[in-house]
């Protein structure tokens, strides 16, 4: 299957592309906050807090998120129907075992995670378990199985964890730019910080449209496609994705920069169909996978 090697490769330079890229772009916020104060303990302060978020995003990340959302590690004797399954499409696939989580939520979703084949993970709510029957929960599984071959779920946790770190910083720098203009006695500094927390308080909002346009629809697509050949039942996973996309049970815990890292979007009712939410949704239109995987042969 050469157009998934070529895909896993394309995702590698990807996220060290961006990591290099996040990494360039606080030290460049730092630099310019250094100038404005006049104080070059900001920029070491800057290269610090890049250097080790890039590190961490990429061996933590995974950690992150599934502190994140609260799950929680099952073994077999935990629930070995979840397990077997798992193991099963594992040894169809040719991969290792992923550590599995359960995240304590009513709404049917799940997504993988982990810097690679060795050290990955698949995490699945209650909701989900409660909701699909098996040959469905064995599409879901096989999907996100798809996204470890692809080493989808590598740049997907970086990039949403990196999107976290920016928009808190953006925020950092926009607290520090008023609060300084206001014991600035000149008003001009003040007034250079105000404009540059005000360029950060937009690149925020930029960075996250970035992540979501780094993690491509097709990737999804590709997930499908291959979940379905792993499974030889495209239809499972065709009648899966109509279950969680009908679902309307909330998630309690969700933001922006994770929401890509799902099969579906966990956001529902207005925010699932506002225009807005559309116009950057990582997700393709649920409908139109359902139809791709109805239309296989497998």
């Amino acid at each position: 299957m050469p157009s998934i090697y070529k895909q896993a490769d394309s995702n590698t330079r990807k996220t060290w592309f961006l990591l290099t890229g996040f990494l360039v772009f606080i030290i460049a916020i730092g630099w310019l906050f250094s100038v404005a104060d006049r104080n070059p303990a900001i920029l070491f302060i800057a290269i610090f807090l890049s250097v080790f978020t890039s590190i961490g995003s990429y061996w933590w990340s995974d950690k992150i998120v599934l502190g994140m959302y609260r799950a929680v590690p099952i073994e077999h004797n935990k629930n070995p129907e979840l397990y077997h399954v798992v193991e099963n499409l594992c040894i169809t696939a040719g991969l290792p075992l992923p550590r599995i989580f359960i995240i304590p939520e009513m709404q049917p979703n799940a997504f993988a995670t982990g810097r690679d084949k060795k050290h990955a993970v698949i995490c699945v709510t209650q909701g989900l378990l409660n909701r699909l029957d098996k040959t469905e929960l064995q599409g879901v599984l096989a999907h996100e199985l798809s996204h470890i071959r692809n080493k989808d779920m590598l740049l997907s946790t970086v990039v949403a964890v990196l999107a976290g770190v920016v928009a808190i910083m953006a925020n950092l720098f926009m607290r520090i730019s008023f609060r300084r203009r206001s014991n600035d006695e000149n008003g001009n500094l003040g007034a250079i910080l105000m404009v540059v927390g005000i360029i950060a308080a937009i690149l925020a909002p930029i960075a996250a449209i970035i992540v979501q346009l780094a993690i491509s629809r097709k990737r999804e697509f590709l997930a499908d496609a291959d979940g379905a050949l792993l499974t030889r039942y495209p239809e499972g996973l065709a009648r899966a994705l109509e279950k969680i996309s009908s679902d309307p049970t909330p998630m309690r815990i969700t933001n922006d920069a994770t929401a890509s890292l799902f099969i579906d979007s966990p956001y529902k009712g207005e925010q699932k169909t506002h225009w807005f939410a559309k116009l950057f949704s990582t997700h393709p239109p649920i409908e139109e996978r359902i139809k791709i995987l109805r239309d296989m042969e497998v």
